[in-house]
């Protein structure tokens, strides 16, 4: 065989391989898909994420398809001694999925482990004026690693999930994140269904970003950690549109209109 064919063979082995992959991917996700909830984790869902019980039933059919996806697909850790039980992973799978539903959708590709602790976190930090690194620590609720995992206290998951009208939800906000850094960049515009979007979404969303960042000291429907920068912006408008959609279409209409759009849903419908 001469090295060219030899080449072209192999090249034939590998398409013919991922081919395979993706087809049995797909396959797997379908199935999934169709498949309800084992009753005790729909149980859970229903006990610990309060929001589900305001979907319409096709909704509910989907999201419980997702989860089923997630939880397969998924690598949950414990840290700081914390145990990994079905509650952790169903409750963290439904509010992650929530931002999938009515959406084509990857299923957080690039994600693979979920690392939850038991109580909010230390973890380290750098900062610098770019003469001088200072090493510090911070006290973390999640974070979100662009190419790595997600990270979460599983006491803020509770207690974000417990109160669906206060705009606080660890999942939803660092889930947000994951979405934003798919195109490769924490910029706080994931990737749209059509490039035409793009300039609509950044005219809102910029100006609705500078605004927050002008309110000091003054009530907002959002919370205020969304002027840090544009990432967290889009995290926090999140974590709004879901638990107060009444209040950020009333006072936001364009930046609701944004967030409806791209998720393919209108959480003002449930309430």
């Amino acid at each position: 065989m001469t090295i060219a064919k030899y080449v072209f063979v192999t090249i034939g082995l590998v398409l013919t391989f991922l081919v395979g992959k993706h087809i049995y991917r797909r396959k797997k996700h379908k199935h999934l898909l169709s498949m309800p909830l084992p009753e005790q984790w729909e149980q859970i869902v229903q006990k610990n994420v309060p929001l589900y019980n305001r979907l319409p039933d096709l909704l509910k059919k989907q999201l419980q398809g997702l989860v089923n996806i997630f939880i397969a697909e998924k690598n949950f850790e414990g840290c700081g001694g914390l145990k990994i039980t079905d509650e952790i992973k169903v409750t963290i799978a439904a509010q992650a999925c929530m931002l999938l539903l009515n959406r084509k959708t990857t299923h957080f590709k690039k994600l693979r482990t979920i690392l939850i602790y038991p109580h909010t976190y230390v973890a380290k930090t750098k900062s610098s004026d770019g003469i001088i690194t200072i090493d510090g620590r911070s006290v973390r609720l999640g974070e979100s690693w662009r190419n790595g995992p997600v990270v979460l206290a599983w006491d803020s998951v509770t207690g974000g999930t417990s109160n669906i009208t206060d705009a606080r939800n660890v999942v939803l906000h660092e889930f947000a994140h994951q979405l934003d850094q798919e195109d490769g960049a924490a910029d706080g515009a994931p990737v749209l269904e059509h490039r035409s979007s793009y300039v609509t979404w950044a005219r809102v969303l910029s100006r609705e970003y500078e605004t927050l960042q002008k309110r000091k000291g003054r009530r907002t429907v959002m919370n205020k950690y969304g002027a840090t920068n544009p990432a967290e912006f889009f995290a926090v408008a999140t974590e709004t549109f879901f638990e107060k959609p009444k209040q950020m279409k009333k006072n936001h209409p364009e930046l609701y209109e944004e967030l409806k759009n791209y998720y393919k849903l209108d959480p003002f419908d449930w309430v």
